[in-house]
């Protein structure tokens, strides 16, 4: 097995690396200087927003805390299941609302392509204000403001949409140990797939999907379009060579903490979590307080009594 198989899990026979891709390949996107991207973590309960330079790599902006996601680590699968979205969308200026009643909200798309090839369901799954989830990214009315605004900039810079990307968490080699057990591990394997070019290169990955999955950076050898729903044809991939140094690097890393039994045990969750910094105002203010300090509207947090302090247990 390589080691990009023993990381990734997920790379068919059908595909082949290459080093370059030709001028004519349509899916590159070009996106203006000051472009951004945004990146999103269930675990640590942060958002960051990325910022596209003359280097034609992204550069860390900001990184703002969550202050409420519901349900629990994993993808979002059915209507009603409380789950925040993972994988990897677009948002164009039609998505972005600016009256919403948490004040500014945009609207993930999800389900995605991918996510509609696999019958997934659900709708209107938003990144907005205050601090209350029901399969959304509450990020206080001040917080999503301030990335609603980012997101205004670029595109009267002729940006056309925003890559947002949404991982369980941050997907190191030790965290993918720790989780090893998860039954959505395979899934998760997927998306760091695409988490490695960006945290290596800090380019922008292009996201098809066949097979049931992502896939990165790939064209069909036939020169037709990738389709979702279908099985994978045989394509040409590009790997840049620090990626795939990545990827071999955390699969010795992964293998090392294994053996050493050092794989850890992950968190549990009621439903959902809030950044540490709210945690804290929660824990010795109180809701109405913290209700108060996010939202200009007051509304109320979503299921406090789901948060259970850390100090008391493994869930949270």
């Amino acid at each position: 097995m390589t080691a990009l198989s023993a990381v990734g899990g997920c790379v068919s026979m059908t595909e082949t690396a290459y080093k370059d891709l030709v001028p004519a390949y349509a899916e590159v996107k070009i996106r203006p200087v000051g472009s951004i991207l945004v990146r999103i973590f269930k675990e640590e309960s942060e958002l960051e927003v990325w910022k596209l330079g003359t280097d034609g790599r992204y550069a860390l902006q900001k990184t703002h805390p969550l202050c409420r996601w519901s349900g629990k680590l994993g993808p979002k699968t059915a209507v009603g299941d409380r789950q925040a979205p993972e994988g990897f969308y677009r948002v164009a200026r039609a998505q972005m609302n600016p009256n919403s009643k948490y004040h500014r909200s945009f609207n993930l798309g999800y389900p995605n392509p991918l996510e509609t090839s696999l019958g997934y369901t659900g709708d209107s799954l938003m990144v907005h204000g205050a601090c209350s989830s029901s399969g959304c990214f509450a990020m206080t009315d001040e917080g999503v403001a301030e990335v609603y605004g980012e997101a205004e900039k670029a595109f009267a810079l002729g940006q056309g949409d925003f890559q947002v990307q949404s991982f369980p968490f941050r997907m190191t080699a030790a965290q993918m140990a720790r989780h090893r057990s998860d039954p959505n591990i395979a899934f998760w394997r997927n998306l760091k797939l695409g988490y490695d070019i960006f945290e290596v290169t800090r380019k922008e990955p292009n996201v098809d999907a066949c097979g049931g999955r992502y896939v990165f950076d790939s064209r069909r050898k036939d020169g037709l379009p990738i389709e979702p729903a279908s099985a994978c044809p045989p394509m040409e991939t590009r790997i840049a060579p620090e990626v795939a140094a990545k990827r071999s690097e955390d699969a010795k890393t992964l293998q090392a903490l294994l053996s050493e039994g050092r794989g850890g045990t992950p968190m549990s969750y009621v439903d959902g979590g809030m950044h540490p910094q709210f945690r804290d105002v929660l824990k010795r203010l109180g809701t109405k307080e913290l209700a108060s300090m996010t939202s200009l509207t007051a509304v109320q947090i979503s299921r406090p009594d789901a948060l259970i302090d850390e100090a008391a247990g493994s869930e949270r």
